[in-house]
């Protein structure tokens, strides 16, 4: 299963702090609104910093994504088809937020030492 890209998204409590940490580290914000969530990228090492979106760090899949910023080709595995998969498997999902038949959707499942996994399709 090719749950595409990895990133770790971070629960941070100052945004602005936390930018210039990990900009001091040699991350470049490349994507987000700057006053809720920064996308930060070092060579292929991608984190989100998320101020009050979540409660604690998880681990993301982006579908339809290679790398920092660059979409894979139209053959990729969508969130939809993971969703199935991973629920054929006998896995519970605690999120599903897949509101069409394509495009894009997420779908949150907890791993055994409840880290939430996020699998979080864009496009």
């Amino acid at each position: 299963m090719e749950l595409g890209v990895f990133s770790m998204s971070l629960a941070v409590k100052d945004l602005a702090a936390s930018k210039a940490f990990y900009e001091r580290l040699g991350f470049e914000a490349t994507g987000g609104d700057g006053e809720g969530y920064l996308i930060m990228v070092n060579g292929e090492t991608v984190i989100g910093l998320f101020q009050g979106m979540f409660d604690e760090n998880i681990l993301t899949f982006n579908p339809g994504w290679t790398g920092p910023g660059a979409e894979a080709g139209d053959d990729f595995m969508d969130v939809r088809e993971i969703a199935a998969r991973l629920e054929a498997a006998g896995l519970e999902l605690t999120t599903k937020s897949i509101e069409s038949e394509s495009g894009p959707g997420h779908i949150v499942l907890t791993d055994p030492d409840g880290n939430a996994v996020l699998i979080d399709q864009h496009r």
